[in-house]
């Protein structure tokens, strides 16, 4: 019996905490509310235009195109062979044992993420905005096939680096020219 009596005090003691959370909020409510303040600082974010995106599955690689309108966010077949090529030559330079992130093409930069399983290290290249090569990793072991995974990464940046800025050059010549009708 004594159990029941504790549970059961502890099912009152719940029940009084729910009640006063409760008259709490409502309490609140009941304040004055700046509206105009309030919606302003929503309008502004909403207000902001937004970017547009889309998600491709190319070769079993995911790649998302950013951009403000449709044309922005059309894949073109030149951009589904880089990426099929970016991914394999990946596996043939640097690591065949890898996952890949998303490939993501913004107006103004290309970054894409993975991670080379053997080594549990991830990688990031971001050509653009934020230039380089960046690695994470946990407790990894520093010795010379760590060191001839990093020289892997950073010279095949520089080819997705190359390929990649071609895209967005040609993504940007696309974008400006003008339509007739």
């Amino acid at each position: 019996m004594n159990q029941y009596d504790e549970i059961k005090d502890l099912i009152r003691k719940s029940k009084l905490i729910s009640e006063q959370q409760e008259k709490a909020v409502t309490d609140l409510s009941s304040e004055p509310v700046d509206i105009d303040v309030d919606s302003e600082q929503e309008i502004d974010i909403e207000t902001s235009p937004e970017d547009k995106s889309e998600t491709y599955r190319v070769s079993g690689g995911l790649m998302t195109l950013h951009g403000k309108t449709k044309q922005d966010i059309e894949l073109t077949t030149e951009e589904k062979i880089a990426f099929q090529e970016t991914m394999d030559d990946f596996v043939e330079q640097v690591s065949d044992l890898s996952d890949f992130g998303t490939l993501h093409v913004y107006p103004n930069n290309v970054e894409w993420s993975g991670k080379v399983i053997d080594f549990d290290l991830e990688f990031f290249y971001s050509i653009g905005e934020n230039n380089g090569v960046y690695v994470n990793g946990d407790m990894i072991k520093l010795d010379d096939s760590l060191l001839e995974l990093i020289n892997k990464l950073t010279s095949y940046y520089e080819q997705f680096k190359s390929k990649w800025a071609k895209i967005l050059a040609s993504r940007k010549k696309t974008k400006n020219v003008p339509t007739e009708e």
